[in-house]
């Protein structure tokens, strides 16, 4: 039987956790059968329903007390001993989708991102998942959009990345997370998100770079040009904007990882008696989601956000109370 997942993998602080738990709930929405596996063995504090936690096999505390290791080597040693071990985790795999028609994996991976750019722990790790169970996986690079706001931390993330699609080998949806904390402070932005989201001309970026006054703008300007270039020629990484509140864009991040994943050409497998036809409008959306311009889709992204805040405002001022004092 085939097996259907996401790979979730991203720097601390960048959503991976709730951007689980909200793609659980949108698949729950779906009424689409879904298994999500916790697979950081350090993460002791799971918001979503977790069928499958890597700590029952081992954790980062046990393996630092026991071995005298710090954070970062415990947790190096607790991935490896999961790879030893890795059967344990197949067969509860096994066990839990064999009733399935069309299963879906969510993997919650650990935020160190040596584990995706400089070792291969988890490319062996996935590699062995996608052997034992005809695993069709896509990883899904979160990174936070706040840092768009800092050019030097963008080309970073774009670099991480970059590191993190060669290393690995498997089909990637880069996104942006958060990008609602973003909306407010649009004036911080060099460019409009739309830029950023396509690493379009990263030229028009180093200008910005090379015309203020920091002293490493100077000192590291061949640098960043060199690194800028490298991005632009391998022309790999783009970011899907996410808002995971808001259901349009988890529902366009989910066709877009349902289409790299092979999951979209199974659509008429999924059962929804309330909906039939859901399985191929899904399969539609993938497929005409690049139609609408970036700039566009944005805007009705900001349309939502601006009504879903007035909404929230009103909810807590019912009486407009605040309001009038104001």
């Amino acid at each position: 039987m085939v097996l259907f997942g996401q790979l979730v993998v991203g720097p601390p602080g960048a959503g991976k956790t709730t951007y689980c738990t909200g793609m659980q709930q949108l698949l729950t929405v779906l009424k689409r059968p879904r298994v999500v596996v916790n697979l950081d063995p350090a993460n002791d504090a799971l918001p979503y329903e977790c069928n499958i936690d890597i700590r029952e096999l081992v954790n980062v505390e046990d393996v630092m007390t026991e071995l005298n290791l710090g954070p970062n080597g415990g947790l190096v040693y607790a991935m490896e001993y999961i790879e030893v071990n890795l059967d344990w985790l197949i067969v509860k795999l096994r066990a839990l989708t064999q009733d399935d028609a069309v299963p879906y994996v969510l993997f919650d991976c650990p935020g160190q991102v040596e584990l995706y750019t400089h070792h291969d722990i988890m490319t062996r790790i996935t590699q062995q998942l996608v052997k034992a169970l005809d695993l069709r996986l896509v990883v899904v690079h979160l990174v936070d959009s706040t840092l768009c706001v800092d050019a030097y931390r963008y080309i970073s993330a774009v670099l991480l990345s970059l590191s993190a699609m060669m290393q690995l080998e498997l089909p990637h949806v880069n996104v942006l997370s958060k990008i609602d904390m973003l909306m407010d402070h649009n004036d911080d932005l060099a460019f409009t998100l739309d830029y950023y989201s396509g690493v379009y001309d990263l030229s028009h970026l180093l200008l910005t770079l090379h015309t203020n006054d920091h002293p490493m703008s100077q000192k590291f300007k061949e640098l960043n040009k060199l690194m800028a270039g490298l991005v632009e020629d391998y022309g790999l990484v783009t970011f899907e904007p996410l808002d995971i509140q808001d259901k349009e864009c988890a529902m366009r991040v989910l066709s877009r990882c349902d289409t790299a994943n092979g999951h979209i050409m199974n659509a008429e497998k999924i059962n929804d008696p309330s909906d039939p036809v859901s399985g191929v409008r899904l399969f539609q959306t993938g497929f005409s989601a690049d139609t609408e311009p970036m700039s566009e889709y944005l805007e009705r992204y900001e349309e939502r956000y601006r009504a879903r805040m007035q909404e929230a405002e009103e909810e807590e001022d019912p009486g407009g109370f605040l309001s009038s004092l104001g």
